[in-house]
């Protein structure tokens, strides 16, 4: 079974998309911020990431830099989550080597598609 780390500060958003991973056959592991996120990603390695722009102290950016410029999250998928759809901020992204990059509210379905598209021979 495939893990995914949510990263996101509203408790609301980390309950309904893990919800949504879940239904969709997936372990659901999450942080609240970027210090959480990185440690968690020592400790419970998971398969892809779903990372929150906006977060409390390091940013989601931030986040994104520090897991690629390691060699054991250097290709681990990782996509942006933003309620800012700016395309200053999805070149930033991509340029910081984030795999996809979805604006929200976003439709659930397509988020599920995305990660199993990521994933791909990893799907539950």
């Amino acid at each position: 079974m495939a893990k995914v780390l949510i990263v996101d500060d509203e408790p609301n958003i980390v309950l309904s998309i893990e919800f949504l991973m879940e239904q969709a056959g997936f372990e659901v592991i999450s942080a609240a911020d970027g210090e959480q996120a990185i440690e968690r990603v020592g400790t419970d390695t998971p398969d892809i990431i779903l990372l929150d722009i906006s977060l409390p102290g390091m940013s989601g950016f931030d986040v994104l830099e520090a897991l690629r410029s390691r060699p054991t999250t250097a290709q681990l998928p990782i996509i942006m989550l933003t309620a800012h759809g700016r395309e200053v901020e999805r070149e930033k992204g991509a340029a910081l080597g984030a795999s996809a990059y979805i604006t929200k509210p976003f439709s659930t379905q397509a988020l599920v598609e995305q990660v199993q598209t990521l994933l791909g021979e990893k799907t539950a």
